[in-house]
């Protein structure tokens, strides 16, 4: 299931969740423009975390100190599908989110869950030299955040097996607890699969879900009533 969008309006327009997205596909354009060569190379170990930098020497990443890397890595991708995705999901759910909690708090919960996410990885990885980038840990803190504010929102999502696609709706409880099952049946089953860092998501999630409490504005009530795309 491919989610698309959402029937859940907000009051003000998403300014943070759209800088974010504009950082981050500002960011792969310069990686792109820095070809496939040893320039693309040196800028992603300079600002990647690398878990055995991070906890074993804590050597400096070029201009950086590794333990900036904790957050700089989050704005790195790996390729247009990566970014792609990641933006797409923070699209989706970012913009209630941050409704929810108001500008600046949204920056710091953004920013923190991106950071356990990261932890979460470097701590069970210690000893790997293997860079980790992107934003996936902090989106996955935001999906968690919305999954407890909104369960209910109907969430338009392409469906498909094998050749056969179809657009339904589904609750956010579903799109989204279906998701997390499968990064966490991937963290346990088959942690390095596809060179993904899937304890990260797992770790941004449960992040969300943790933080969401003391970081929504009062006024603003956990499950959300239901909203549908038809009149």
């Amino acid at each position: 299931m491919i989610p698309l969008k959402d029937a859940n309006p907000t009051e003000r327009f998403p300014v943070v969740t759209v800088l974010l997205i504009a950082l981050n596909i500002a960011v792969f354009l310069y990686q792109l423009s820095l070809g496939a060569g040893p320039r693309s190379e040196s800028f992603v170990a300079a600002f990647a975390l690398i878990p055995s930098r991070l906890l074993q020497h804590g050597i400096p990443a070029g201009q950086v100190p590794a333990v900036a890397t904790v957050f700089t890595s989050m704005f790195l991708h790996g390729g247009p599908m990566h970014v792609g995705g990641n933006m797409l999901y923070l699209w989706i759910f970012g913009n209630n989110v941050e409704d929810a909690m108001g500008r600046v708090r949204f920056i710091v919960f953004y920013l923190l869950c991106g950071a356990v996410a990261s932890l979460s990885h470097a701590v069970l990885n210690a000893g790997s030299p293997v860079p980790m980038i992107g934003a996936s840990g902090a989106v996955s803190g935001v999906l968690g955040a919305y999954l407890l504010l909104y369960p209910r929102a109907r969430v338009l999502t392409l469906f498909s097996l094998g050749f056969f696609f179809r657009l339904i709706e589904v609750p956010a409880l579903a799109v989204l607890g279906l998701w997390f099952l499968l990064q966490f049946a991937n963290a346990v089953l088959a942690p390095g699969a596809g060179g993904v860092a899937w304890v990260a998501h797992v770790g941004g999630f449960l992040a969300g879900l943790a933080l969401i409490g003391p970081f929504k504005r009062r006024s603003v009530p956990f499950g959300g009533r239901r909203r549908t795309f038809t009149p």
